[in-house]
């Protein structure tokens, strides 16, 4: 299956200032210019609405990063489950908030 990541943008791709931009986190803007370059696809997942939705958009893609989706599933994994649902499919999710669980230990 094609790997799919899928990104938060406050205090993941940028410092959270919500409602404003923070600074860039380089090292993982370069990680997903990487991953991009490897073929996986890409979501920007985010609470972001509106003009403010925009606005990240438009400073990912200054930054080189186009996102295959942006708060959607893409074309191929709403195919394979024969619709789409309202959780964004990934097989890695990018958020700064994130817990890892593996082998029933939280890490």
């Amino acid at each position: 299956m094609q790997k799919i990541i899928a990104v938060d943008f406050d205090g993941c791709l940028c410092v959270n200032k919500y409602p404003d931009i923070g600074a860039e986190n380089e090292l993982a803007i370069s990680a997903l210019l990487q991953k991009r370059a490897a073929g996986y696809k890409l979501i920007l997942w985010t609470c972001r609405a509106g003009e403010r939705l925009n606005e990240a958009v438009r400073w990912c893609r200054e930054r080189g990063l186009d996102f295959d989706e942006v708060n959607e599933n893409i074309p191929e994994i709403t195919e394979s489950f024969g619709g789409d649902c309202r959780k964004v499919y990934a097989t890695e999710y990018w958020d700064d908030r994130a817990v890892i669980i593996k082998a029933g230990k939280r890490r």
